[in-house]
């Protein structure tokens, strides 16, 4: 639970630090507008991505599953800033299926914590495996970083790509190659 009362005193700190006035008209009500924000941006801490895939069917389907382009937004915690973009998931049911926004919500969850896009990858593609134990899950992340286009490097339109590949995905380039074939638009 973010506590909102210390975040609105933190950030009238640091906008004293920065050598500005917290009590002047534009910046009366940002610390409390960072609090709010701060508690949608963080909603899925302490919240168990795995509970979102319990409830599925017996559907006998082990051919491959894709829900691409599933867009989310994140906060680094390097930096605090956003990175944001989007997240293809692909796996192959071992005869079992989940509702298909089930998989959005676990971006969802996992995307609302402090994070790297290294680990949002691998924790999304351990979580799917872990818990609808398909027969291989592969995941593909490939996001802006505004810590790289506003400030250090300053290179604007670079996007990260990362993948998770697990089971089938990782065992056969036949099964890879047709899911990133698939996200890629072909």
């Amino acid at each position: 639970m973010i506590d909102t009362d210390r975040t609105k005193q933190a950030v009238s700190q640091i906008i004293e630090a920065i050598g500005e006035d917290p009590r002047r008209e534009g910046l009366l009500d940002t610390p409390r507008r960072v609090a709010e924000m701060y508690v949608e941006m963080f909603s899925g801490l302490g919240v168990d991505p795995r509970q979102e895939l319990m409830i599925g069917f017996e559907e006998g389907h082990n051919e491959m599953v894709i829900l691409k382009d599933i867009t989310f937004y994140s906060l680094c915690e390097h930096h605090l800033l956003p990175f944001y973009g989007v997240v293809h998931i692909g796996y192959v049911p071992n005869g079992r299926v989940v509702g298909i926004s089930k998989l959005a919500r676990v971006v969802e969850i996992l995307s609302r914590r402090p994070q790297l896009q290294e680990r949002l990858t691998t924790q999304l593609a351990d979580t799917i495996m872990e818990t609808l134990q398909p027969d291989g899950v592969a995941v593909v992340v490939q996001a802006e970083h505004l810590c790289i286009t506003m400030r250090g490097i300053k290179k604007p339109g670079s996007n990260i790509i990362t993948s998770a590949m697990r089971g089938r995905f990782r065992a056969s380039a036949v099964s890879r190659g047709e899911f990133l074939s698939l996200v890629q638009g072909g």
